[in-house]
């Protein structure tokens, strides 16, 4: 039978040229989010703005004298909040650090006066025994599944007991060794600046090594897929509170040495200017991203703001304020900077 080409049905004709396919928006909004979060950049930039303002505003601000005054203090603070960014980049949150800090110090400080110890055992002991700590609350975290804020809220708790059993209530003065090497200066800058820069110099790039690295970062990102492809994650998130502890007892010692005779709340002060260093570095508060150089960067910036804002006469408490201010508005530029632009995209193509 021979096909009749009147009847023979045409092919449906296609044409090469489509209708425009809108956008989901994920590259700008992954753009956005890789610029606001994970990046050095624009820490630096806010750091390098702010030390240029700050003579403006304060004549004097930056003379030798203050701001050799400032730098022990931003030390402390870029040690602890590297801690911090351990803990955070595996989805967790310390509470702990104001007692793993005191705890630091007043083993540091009453060891030597109160029970006779060497100066120097005692300082090893004040460093280590904060990361025993910090691995009992990984361990409760990850073991018992009991919610990060919970666990190390009540951790710190224990601490801060702790804390005030081996005191007996009253604070010591740091031993005059200890005193010394916190106050004194090599080459010209402050002990404990040249010390946190080696701790966070050593710490980036451990953590930058490729197979710690992203092993790191994916358990941070996700647990699933973390046991999925073989990776022991709760030995991880573990030893994350683990070596955060180490971080939070060498700046407990540092800040004992300096300020003395350190008080036993001396912690306190540290919680929100910690968490905030993480969040201006670009950590992501879900895990995965985080930079602990940027975190330090992030550290002397909140620093240098404090005392920016001291010698405009802010009392404590509203440059408390500012921080949380700052906190809160970095989070929002998170969440809707990204959204923003996958807008912008999808109107520009709309009206294409």
């Amino acid at each position: 039978m021979t096909d009749d080409p009147t009847t023979r049905t045409a092919a449906p004709v296609t044409s090469t040229t489509s209708l425009p396919v809108l956008p989901t928006g994920r590259p700008a909004e992954a753009l956005g989010r890789r610029t606001l979060s994970g990046s050095w950049v624009p820490i630096t930039v806010a750091t390098v703005a702010l030390f240029l303002l700050s003579p403006i505003v304060a004549p004097g601000s930056l003379a030798p004298a203050p701001l050799l005054s400032m730098l022990p203090f931003a030390s402390v603070l870029a040690i602890a909040a590297a801690g911090q960014t351990l803990v955070v980049q595996q989805r967790g949150l310390d509470l702990s650090v104001p007692g793993m800090i005191a705890l630091a110090a007043v083993l540091a400080t009453a060891l030597p006066q109160q029970y006779g110890w060497d100066v120097w055992p005692a300082v090893v002991v004040a460093v280590v025994l904060p990361r025993v700590f910090g691995l009992v609350s990984g361990g409760i975290v990850v073991g018992l599944r009991i919610m990060p804020l919970v666990a190390t809220l009540g951790m710190n708790a224990i601490l801060l007991g702790t804390v005030f059993a081996i005191a007996n209530g009253t604070p010591s003065g740091a031993a005059d060794q200890l005193n010394q090497f916190a106050l004194n200066r090599t080459l010209g800058l402050p002990n404990t600046l040249l010390i946190a820069l080696v701790v966070i110099a050593i710490a980036a790039v451990v953590t930058r090594r490729p197979i710690i690295g992203r092993r790191r970062t994916a358990v941070g990102v996700s647990e699933p897929a973390a046991a999925v492809v073989g990776l022991r994650f709760r030995m991880y998130q573990i030893l994350a509170y683990g070596f955060a502890g180490l971080f939070y007892g060498a700046a407990g010692v540092l800040l004992a040495g300096y300020t003395k005779t350190p008080p036993l709340f001396l912690g306190d002060q540290y919680l929100l200017p910690t968490v905030a260093a993480v969040v201006l570095g670009g950590a992501a508060l879900t895990g995965g991203i985080s930079s602990i150089a940027a975190t330090a960067v992030a550290a002397l910036f909140l620093t240098q703001l404090g005392q920016l804002l001291r010698s405009v006469g802010w009392p404590d408490a509203l440059q408390l304020i500012a921080q949380a201010v700052l906190l809160i508005a970095v989070v929002l530029l998170r969440e809707y900077v990204p959204a923003l632009l996958r807008r912008r995209a999808v109107r520009k193509l709309r009206a294409a």
